[in-house]
């Protein structure tokens, strides 16, 4: 069995969700005269690829440290939906059934394709990194639940629509570009698609029912687009802990894994040695069901 990393670089340039601290760190001791380097480091929970735990948004739910290794490492799937969801779009269960086989308990790993926009990639681009990616509305939710899926990970700055979050009132100029959007692609105002009754319903409705996501995934991601593969998620056993930085990464078999590496040895990488996502657009359309 090998491991392919799911996990972005994480590092003083890695945006955390906005308005929150980003990850700082010093040297409090060095070599010389000290014999040894140490440093100390401050963040905030939602910084780089990290999970969000039940009590992030759900005051009597399960800490960090209370999640089981079971629920943790599972089967699950990663589906490839960035032929379908562009900036400010809404993606659906029927577009993930299309494109992967999703099993009841399953972990679901969603690729909108916006991780190729995170800082770590050739392509970086802050903005619609957090503040444009694609988001669900509460018929996905629905469905995750009757699913009973493990867990969710999404590759951009929230399992949210950015808009459905208070990144609506933070940034007028891109609320006002979505309600134009939402308008033309779904007939309705942002206001009407999103109403106050379904605010941020990926954290406040799931939570209860202990259905977490992580966020802000990338890696080598691309190399297993609609592939269903074993999943693992590696928190901090952090006692009391709402969220924590989190190591991901998909589990294959050793013939798999070298198949999958001829792949990467072909594709273009970030200079953290990762496969650079939008670089490789080759390795999309081998993804892609039939007649999409």
């Amino acid at each position: 069995m090998k491991m392919i990393d799911l996990t972005i670089p994480l590092g003083i340039g890695t945006p955390p969700w906005p308005t929150y601290i980003p990850l700082q760190v010093q040297y409090f001791k060095r070599l010389a005269p000290n014999g040894a380097n140490g440093q100390i480091v401050t963040h905030s929970n939602h910084v780089g690829t990290h999970l969000d735990g039940e009590i992030h948004f759900y005051t009597p739910g399960k800490d960090i440290a209370s999640l089981d290794m079971d629920f943790l490492v599972h089967e699950g799937a990663i589906v490839d939906l960035s032929d379908v969801c562009g900036s400010y779009d809404v993606y659906t269960s029927k577009m993930i059934e299309e494109r992967v086989e999703v099993k009841q308990g399953d972990i679901l790993i969603i690729h909108t394709g916006f991780h190729h926009y995170g800082w770590d990639q050739p392509t970086a681009d802050e903005i619609k990194y957090m503040i444009k990616h694609p988001g669900p509305d509460r018929e996905f939710a629905l469905w995750a639940k009757k699913k009973k899926l493990r867990w969710i990970g999404v590759d951009c700055g929230s399992a949210d629509h950015p808009m459905n979050t208070k990144i609506r009132e933070w940034m007028p100029v891109q609320a006002k570009e979505c309600d134009a959007h939402f308008q033309k692609k779904y007939g309705k105002t942002l206001e009407e698609f999103y109403s106050p009754d379904k605010y941020q319903l990926m954290h406040i409705e799931m939570f209860p029912s202990g259905l977490i996501h992580a966020e802000c995934l990338g890696g080598d991601i691309d190399l297993l687009l609609n592939q269903r593969c074993t999943i693992g998620c590696f928190p901090w056993r952090f006692v009391d802990g709402e969220s924590s930085i989190a190591r991901i990464v998909a589990m294959v078999d050793d013939k798999r894994y070298e198949k999958l590496m001829e792949k990467k040895k072909k594709a273009k990488l970030t200079k953290y040695g990762d496969v650079a996502g939008a670089k490789n657009k080759w390795l999309h359309e081998e993804a892609r069901p039939k007649g999409k």
